[in-house]
């Protein structure tokens, strides 16, 4: 299935107030996920990789805990499934016969681990689940290394220390020279207590956008000029008086970066301060990859909204699991997103991540 979204024209074309701006455009690709039923062959969040049957499946090797709540995967999606369903249809079976058999799958493999004894998979290597899959076609910002045209993205389903984020790994493919398709790749026996780190399989809509820095990136300077709310009134571009006292809101909120998953662009700062990376190997600053996030949009930044979301994105009433805004059911820390930066010198040098 081929789906577009298109993201609304900003309200004003901040350059034209601020051409101390014009400088720091930043070109990002908006994925726009939803839910759908993507193969290998297809970019994606949370569906199959094109990996290669003669390769390890990536593992964990860090330590985990032992939550004491063992959902798989494999249930907390059908979870999710049968709470939708039931929030349609509330009088509807607890289980249908197809979400029976999932749950019957579900049973035997939870059966033969406890068969199987300790030591338990958090104390073990741990496999990790897809999170994203990017083909170089569909996202021409990516600059894949070499002869790779394929970036594929996984993480381990727990909290990590120091912080509590997922652990990721980035690996890139040359599609053309995968041969045997991995067909069943091994699955985490439990996730993340909560689900919250078992994406949902997604479909992508890619689309360019052009970005502003979020206000706590510019310069001192410039952040005096978005704050003075004399030179708003004096371009006389119409915006709301209620941000008389807050125009840095408006900026950021209708003007700067993009919310969503997206690749490139400007940080999402706002849970920290700019906390610039550098590479390890290199100390070169490193630049934004991808980004994970919570929600597509939340309250403040439903302007961004595509529009063939918005009936959705300004209708009241959902629930979990039928949020709109969250199509991969992915959530990071407290509603908020993981990016991921990759030192520009070398695409051999670690990534890091971190919550902003």
């Amino acid at each position: 299935m081929v789906f577009v979204r298109t993201t609304p024209p900003r309200p004003i074309d901040v350059t034209a107030v601020f051409p101390e701006l014009a400088p720091l455009a930043r070109a990002a690709i908006r994925l726009h996920p939803r839910a759908g039923s993507p193969s290998v062959w297809e970019s994606s969040v949370g569906g199959p990789l094109l990996w290669p049957a003669e390769e390890p499946w990536p593992h964990c090797e860090s330590s985990h805990p032992d939550s004491g709540f063992r959902q798989s995967p494999g249930e907390a999606r059908l979870e999710r499934r049968v709470r939708a369903r039931l929030h349609r249809d509330p009088r509807g079976p607890q289980y249908t016969p197809e979400e029976a058999a999932i749950k019957e799958r579900n049973d035997a493999r939870f059966m033969e681990r406890l068969d199987a004894g300790p030591p338990w998979p958090a104390e073990s290597p741990v496999p990790m689940l897809p999170v994203a899959q990017l083909y170089a076609r569909d996202v021409p910002l990516l600059r894949p290394p070499g002869q790779a045209d394929l970036l594929q993205v996984l993480w381990c389903p727990y909290d990590h220390k120091p912080h509590p984020k997922p652990s990721t790994a980035l690996f890139w493919q040359s599609a053309a020279g995968v041969g045997d398709v991995l067909a069943v790749p091994p699955e985490p026996y439990e996730a993340d207590w909560r689900g919250n780190y078992v994406p949902e399989p997604c479909l992508l809509a890619p689309e360019q956008i052009t970005e502003y820095p979020n206000s706590l990136d510019l310069s001192a300077e410039v952040r005096q000029l978005i704050g003075d709310w004399s030179r708003w009134q004096t371009a006389d571009v119409g915006v709301d008086s209620s941000y008389a006292d807050y125009p840095e809101e408006f900026y950021d909120c209708e003007l700067a970066d993009a919310p969503g998953w997206k690749v490139g662009g400007w940080p999402p700062w706002g849970r920290t301060d700019p906390n610039p990376q550098f590479c390890a190997v290199c100390n070169i600053q490193m630049a934004p990859l991808l980004t994970i996030a919570s929600f597509e949009w939340d309250g403040g930044t439903r302007g961004w909204a595509p529009y063939e979301d918005q009936a959705a994105a300004f209708a009241a009433g959902h629930v979990a699991g039928q949020n709109p805004a969250q199509p991969t059911a992915i959530e990071v820390g407290s509603t908020d997103n993981l990016q991921i930066y990759v030192c520009p010198s070398s695409p051999d040098h670690p990534h890091t991540d971190l919550i902003p």
